[in-house]
């Protein structure tokens, strides 16, 4: 259930109707990639639960630049938010060598990427390395490689962000943002393409 102030920050930022909350799905958070929130360097495909990286100027996207688009960043946010509860989602990585993946607050400035600023949390991999990253701080997390599917756990009454090794169902690292208020899963990407799986129950013994 959406914490009390949630409704007026949802309604103010994104207008009624569009963005959802985790509730609103019984086996947990159900999400697309809102294509309005999408950097013009991304597109969309399979229902909006992918995204690819393509080049910028070739307009990707059907959607006119508007204030919720990303504007410096090769960023995209999904259409679900979450307020309470644990929810987990996985992640197919499709021939990409660099991207972020997490959760960001649902106003988080457009002209920002996740990772940088006290607004988002998430898992990036680059040069064949994992770190979390916070506020531009990167810790580096050992014990995953080369990902073609990787989960995430968010736990938000804990205050819990983890990073799940599907292959033995494990969590291998684990963030602990201070939210203050609902947050959606983000992603950042500048090669390849994420697939996303979202609607799943947290697997047993996370």
């Amino acid at each position: 259930m959406a914490l009390p102030f949630a409704r007026p920050l949802l309604l103010c930022r994104w207008g009624a109707g569009r963005l959802r909350t985790a509730a609103d799905a019984p086996r947990g958070i159900h999400f697309k990639l809102e294509e309005k929130t999408a950097h013009s360097s991304l597109a969309l495909f399979k229902g909006d639960t992918g995204v690819k990286y393509g080049l910028v100027g070739l307009e990707p996207t059907r959607v006119a630049l508007n204030m919720e688009r990303f504007r410096e960043w090769a960023v995209v946010l999904a259409d679900t938010a979450v307020a309470s509860g644990r929810h987990y989602w996985e992640v197919t990585v499709k021939r990409s060598q660099q991207f972020r993946i997490g959760v960001a607050d649902v106003d988080i400035s457009r002209d920002s990427c996740i990772g940088v600023d006290d607004q988002s949390w998430v898992f990036t991999y680059a040069q064949r390395k994992w770190h979390s990253m916070w506020v531009k701080e990167k810790t580096p997390i050992e014990g995953i490689g080369q990902p073609e599917v990787v989960g995430l756990l968010l736990d938000y009454e804990a205050q819990k962000l983890s990073l799940v090794d599907v292959s033995r169902v494990a969590v291998v690292h684990t963030l602990q943002p201070a939210f203050r208020g609902p947050v959606v899963p983000a992603f950042a990407l500048w090669d390849g393409e994420l697939l996303t799986h979202s609607g799943l129950e947290v697997p047993e013994g996370l």
